[in-house]
């Protein structure tokens, strides 16, 4: 099982490229960061843990993340660059599928595009998404990346993407960019990544892990899919080894473990003690 880290970057405290620096030293296999690009004042959508305030101020601040990621594939050489999760549907596709694949033709493969479905509503609305239709919107901007990622004269035709045959490159250096959803585990979402996705990333809180990643799994047979899901799992607080059970019995891939928002010399500590509870490379001298 691989083991990541998330920074909720923002503009004070550890940059991501830093960060990406002290974790591929000590075995850490992937950086993810997240993406909000503004945070209207006034709110009707409530935040995921039911609130309606946001819980701190991190979400007004964050930066931009393929911004992020790509300073610190400038100073890195092998973790893995993903987000957690970013808004594909707030970008345009085909300048959106640009930045992904020019990231990971200079990177040398290394992008994983962890997408949501949007849960800031009025967020999602300042760039004209309806709320309603934001799986339909998603789906459809994944399907004309990819396009634009695979084919040499590359076209799409959707109720909120259309453009005509064209060129585009770089083409990713992966043959196929991996694309993981990250939601809360209910049946129209397993579903929807069954169809669409290459995998599921679990919410922070989530609980009965492998009971989900079964019914994703039969899900993913249902709708004809070779192979596996790939299921990430978002760690929120030190598990107990009930948590890593349930988590090694999804057959998940990847634990996520948050690291502070706060200064180089706190993130790089924590790092240390997160490394040696997990068996990973010592930090170095």
């Amino acid at each position: 099982m691989r083991n990541g880290v998330v920074l909720f970057s923002s503009d004070r405290g550890i940059t991501p490229a830093d960060l990406a620096v002290a974790a591929e030293e000590r075995g850490f296999d992937t950086l993810y960061v997240p993406e909000h690009t503004h945070i209207p004042v006034r709110r009707d959508a409530l935040h995921p843990t039911g609130g309606e305030d946001l819980p701190d101020d991190r979400y007004l601040r964050t930066l931009d993340p393929w911004v992020s990621l790509a300073t610190a594939a400038a100073r890195t050489s092998r973790i893995g660059l993903a987000t957690a999760v970013a808004l594909p549907v707030e970008s345009d596709p085909i300048t959106l599928a640009k930045t992904i694949a020019t990231l990971d033709h200079l990177s040398g493969g290394r992008v994983t595009l962890g997408a949501g479905f949007g849960w800031n509503t009025d967020e999602l609305e300042d760039h004209h998404v309806p709320p309603g239709k934001r799986r339909t919107v998603l789906r459809e901007y994944l399907e004309a990346m990819r396009a634009l990622w695979t084919q040499e004269e590359a076209a799409y035709e959707g109720e909120f993407v259309r453009f005509g045959p064209s060129w585009a490159y770089p083409k990713p250096t992966q043959a196929h960019v991996p694309v993981v959803i990250g939601a809360g585990g209910g049946p129209q979402t397993l579903a929807w990544i069954a169809r669409h996705a290459d995998g599921w990333m679990t919410t922070p809180t989530e609980s009965g892990v492998a009971a989900k990643a079964a019914a994703l799994r039969e899900q993913w047979a249902q709708a004809g899919r070779d192979g596996e899901p790939d299921v990430r799992v978002l760690v929120a607080k030190r598990p107990t080894p009930e948590d890593l059970e349930d988590w090694a019995a999804a057959g998940a891939s990847e634990l996520i473990w948050g690291v502070p928002d706060a200064d180089t010399a706190t993130v790089l500590a924590y790092l240390d003690k997160l490394a040696g509870r997990l068996g990973l490379a010592p930090a170095p001298a």
